[in-house]
């Protein structure tokens, strides 16, 4: 079947197909999916039962019920990629169909679970902006690895947006009249690789403060199940409690464990660090940007380019002094654009952004500094609430309080002035850049093109300090990426350069 049309033409889409079946394989893994969630209802028919001939039976229908589930599932599951949309078709009690128009495709999902792998199979998720969450998008769960890729390459070359890219010729299928024999062989197969993660990045993990702190997110999960599930196998409120007042007197053992959490912490970090980001790939095969991850589970997310607005970099306070830092890509309409649009995981600056400019697009030029009341207002905030928490502990008589507040607000001096050198915005033609923050610190660099309008705020503070903050409005991203506490002229003269003819009515004389 053809995909394309006769020069001069317009596309006209190819011909429908027949809707598609998940693969007959995903029954063996359904039943096995169901079994937490049947775990505790079996337990208790046999502990009831007294595991007895009928309990058992009672369990065995149980089983075969959620196999038999699954089986009614996969049987009244269907999809089909028309010309112009994906439609995902139910109808086990009641029919529902869910259509995506491909038109607002931003991004595909390929995630291989454990299960998956062992079988060849994938879920494909299709991100469409809707709403930034799961239940506003379409999700294929147990197709093969080699139908998910084709699948993938459908969505993202069938939208309007990849059709108009340039150099860019249809979308997948057959050869199209007046095309050479093999186009579509070679434009599938043509792809680069910008960086596949080396092993030694790994040491970076315990750098993320979201890795560093696994071990006492374990510790606080363990205690949880303890509570939730503690009844079924025994352990009451009082046992946990008892437990716990043992622990408390005998505080050397408290010591020991958290020395031991504390040592943990950059070798667990290192180890999640490699699961989550074990090869990861990022490469540009044909329209689309594709970043592949995991150990376990196998992502891999496709990003139309045509789509993509900018980068964003971010960095927190250990990254910064390791000089390393975390890349997202900025992509018009992507929901959950912090896990779906991550570009690079914890990676040397310099590289990020040698990576950001091969990949989207360079930026060359120096932030501007803002002016001496920005670094004022940082301190004031930074240090003031902490003084006056140490100045009412002291008048209460509370001295312990007093000086622990009193120390946070010396450390709010440096986290002031950090935050201040943090401060800068920039245009260097094509692309304008804003950063702001500390913990972390993140500098967004985004494309003219996506502008959609300016957001020039100013509070009675701010007017006071003769300071305001300007927002670039952006259909991508976060929507949004100021340039806090710029001068009141410095503010307005960063706009008026980077839309001239936008500014000029606000900015001529009457």
């Amino acid at each position: 079947m053809g995909y394309g049309g006769p020069p001069g033409e317009p596309y006209a889409g190819p011909p429908v197909v027949p809707p598609s079946r998940l693969s007959p394989l995903i029954l063996l893994i359904d039943p096995v999916r169901m079994l937490p969630s049947l775990f505790l209802p079996l337990a208790g028919v046999l502990f009831v039962g007294g595991f007895s001939p009928t309990s058992f039976l009672w369990a065995l229908v149980a089983v075969l019920g959620s196999i038999g589930y699954a089986a009614v599932r996969w049987a009244t599951f269907t999809y089909q990629v028309s010309a112009d949309r994906l439609e995902l078709r139910r109808s086990l009690i009641s029919r529902s169909t869910r259509s995506i128009p491909l038109d607002r495709v931003r991004g595909v999902d390929v995630t291989t679970p454990p299960l998956h792998r062992l079988l060849g199979l994938a879920v494909v998720r299709v991100d469409t902006g809707a709403g930034g969450g799961d239940k506003q998008e379409g999700e294929i769960d147990g197709i093969t690895l080699a139908e998910a890729g084709r699948l993938r390459e459908t969505l993202l070359r069938r939208s309007p947006v990849a059709r108009r890219e340039p150099g860019h010729a249809g979308v997948t299928g057959e050869a199209a009249p007046g095309r050479p024999e093999g186009a579509k062989e070679a434009e599938a197969e043509h792809e680069h690789v910008y960086v596949r993660v080396p092993s030694r990045w790994f040491l970076y993990g315990p750098l993320s403060g979201a890795f560093l702190l696994t071990p006492f997110a374990l510790v606080s999960g363990a205690i949880g199940l303890i509570f939730q599930w503690g009844r079924e196998f025994g352990i009451n409120e009082r046992a946990a409690w008892s437990a716990g007042q043992w622990l408390w007197q005998h505080p050397l053992l408290l010591v020991l464990v958290a020395v031991l959490l504390v040592l943990a912490m950059p070798v667990v970090g290192t180890v999640m660090y490699a699961v989550l980001n074990w090869n990861f790939t990022l490469r540009r095969r044909g329209s689309s940007l594709v970043a592949e991850r995991g150990l376990i589970t196998r992502r891999s997310v496709a990003l139309e380019h045509a789509r993509i607005r900018g980068y964003q970099i971010a960095e927190g306070l250990l990254e910064r002094r390791a000089r390393v830092g975390r890349l997202w890509a900025i992509v018009t309409g992507l929901g959950d654009s912090q896990t779906r649009g991550q570009l690079l995981p914890v990676a040397p600056r310099d590289f990020a952004l040698k990576t950001a400019a091969e990949a989207i697009g360079p930026f060359e030029a120096r932030l501007r500094r803002h002016p001496p009341q920005a670094r004022r207002r940082r301190l004031f905030r930074a240090v003031a609430p902490w003084l006056v928490v140490a100045l009412a502990a002291f008048a209460l008589g509370w001295a312990v309080a007093g000086t622990v507040a009193l120390v946070a607000a010396a450390l709010g001096v440096a986290l002031g002035l950090d935050r201040y050198r943090s401060l800068g915005h920039a245009y260097d033609g094509t692309r304008l850049s804003v950063r702001s923050g500390s913990l972390p610190r993140t500098q967004a660099v985004v494309e003219r093109r996506a502008l959609v309008g300016w957001t020039i705020r100013q509070t009675w503070f701010q007017r006071r300090s003769r300071v305001l903050t300007v927002i670039a409005g952006v259909g991508a991203g976060s929507g949004g990426y100021a340039a806090i506490d710029t001068g009141e002229d410095q503010g307005i003269a960063f706009a008026a350069e980077v839309t001239p003819d936008w500014m000029r009515p606000f900015l001529t004389e009457p």
